[in-house]
């Protein structure tokens, strides 16, 4: 099974993807989790100029769902977390892959402004910082995940909010 976390920079779904994995790890072994910004580092994709711009972020997605495929076809579950920009990717992804879960992690851009954890948002308001998504790169905000799991408010449990998903996704009773 593959679980694909959505949202924008800063909204929690690296954290709550890695609490999921963790649960999910001790249940089911071969689990592993798969992370966009990982994935870009791992590579070296960050190192390209337009890594950041629409089209170095379509190549990274589209290794990604590669990645996904492969360890898919291989019966090894995956959870992912990435910003997922392209929404025909989405959908393909729900026939693609053995079986799939969406969740978005859904946070008000003015809350992800406040919090500003990987100080992106304010260089790019400012024009000091181009492709940012949600900023000057559109966020096409998901109409159709399985899960929206609101992470706006501060203090929420990532633990929690991570057994939730597995609970939706059928993994766990």
């Amino acid at each position: 099974m593959i679980i694909w976390l959505i949202g924008l920079s800063g909204a929690g779904k690296t954290t709550i993807g890695r609490r999921a994995y963790e649960i999910w790890k001790v249940e089911a072994p071969n689990t592993v989790f798969v992370d966009g910004d990982e994935i870009r580092d791992i590579f070296k994709h960050d190192q390209r100029p337009d890594a950041h711009a629409v089209e170095g972020r379509r190549a990274n997605a589209e290794r990604i769902t590669e990645l996904c495929a492969w360890l898919d076809r291989q019966d090894i579950n995956v959870v992912c977390c990435i910003l997922s920009i392209f929404p025909e990717m989405r959908r393909a992804n729900r026939t693609r892959f053995s079986s799939y879960f969406e969740a978005y992690v859904s946070v008000p851009m003015e809350v992800l402004r406040k919090r500003d954890i990987k100080d992106l948002y304010a260089p790019a308001l400012a024009g000091d910082k181009p492709n940012v998504v949600g900023v000057d790169i559109p966020f096409p905000e998901p109409t159709d995940s399985d899960l929206v799991i609101d992470n706006s408010a501060e203090g929420t449990d990532p633990d929690a909010q991570a057994r939730h998903l597995l609970r939706s996704a059928g993994v766990l009773p």
